[in-house]
């Protein structure tokens, strides 16, 4: 792995314009319009273009992800739209770049260590966790789900429902989330009801956010926060392993 390359050891040492140079790219931070970023190479050189007035994390994953375009998809003509971190079609060669970039931003040989270390599963943990890699809290999110750290989803909402969500591989896959939200759940509060984030997951019953039959017989914890003006990200965590059976 390109970090072990490099003897990363720490989550500090992952300097990203450092990476970007010997790989072969140079970056550089303009006022884009448009798209937060974008690379052009050439032979073993490339230039990624950053947008200047966004946030640090944010530029982080923009050079992360436009690096994952330059290790796949050298010499092909792509139009890149770099967006939050977010599940994808996983041919997509967005998704390619996405995967790559939370390999470099969190790789799990740190990332798995740090994260048992911090507790149980919730927003709070999650913040501290992404300020360690300086990850956004969806990223990071996502990143944790996707390990499978624990039996969990995490759901993304705005006005019209559901706009994606993350499954931990041991969940198995007949547990889909509601398109809409239940006004049962909390996040229906947070939501619509301009409720504050919740402190901590709650117990709800597990029909409130899945259109099973069988959901009633079940309990799961709840934690939904505000990530933007129209946007909520919900923690689903599966308790009962009854859940996981296939």
């Amino acid at each position: 792995m390109l970090l072990q390359e490099l003897g990363v050891t720490d989550p500090g040492d992952i300097d990203l314009e450092a990476i970007a140079y010997y790989v072969g790219a140079r970056v550089r931070y303009r006022a884009l319009c448009g798209c937060e970023a974008h690379i052009l190479g050439c032979n073993g050189a490339a230039i990624i273009t950053v947008k200047k007035d966004s946030s640090p994390r944010r530029k982080r994953f923009s050079i992360a992800h436009e690096l994952g375009h330059w290790r796949f998809h050298r010499g092909k003509t792509l139009v890149c739209r770099v967006d939050d971190y977010k599940p994808r079609d996983a041919l997509s060669p967005e998704k390619v770049a996405d995967s790559y970039a939370a390999d470099l931003l969190m790789p799990r040989y740190l990332f798995q260590p740090q994260a048992r270390g911090l507790g149980k599963l919730t927003f709070d943990m999650i913040d501290k966790l992404g300020g360690v890699f300086k990850t956004s809290l969806t990223a990071t999110s996502i990143r944790l789900i996707d390990l499978d750290h624990v039996p969990a989803f995490v759901i993304c909402h705005g006005p019209r429902g559901r706009k994606w969500f993350a499954r931990a591989p041991c969940v198995p896959r007949h547990w889909f989330p509601r398109e809409d939200l239940d006004s049962d759940s909390f996040a229906f509060g947070v939501q619509f009801g301009r409720r504050p984030d919740d402190p901590a997951p709650r117990k709800i019953d597990a029909d409130a956010w899945f259109d099973r039959s069988d959901a009633s017989r079940f309990v799961v914890r709840e934690q939904t926060v505000r990530i933007s003006e129209d946007e909520t990200l919900s923690l689903v965590i599966v308790e009962d392993e009854r859940m996981l059976e296939g």
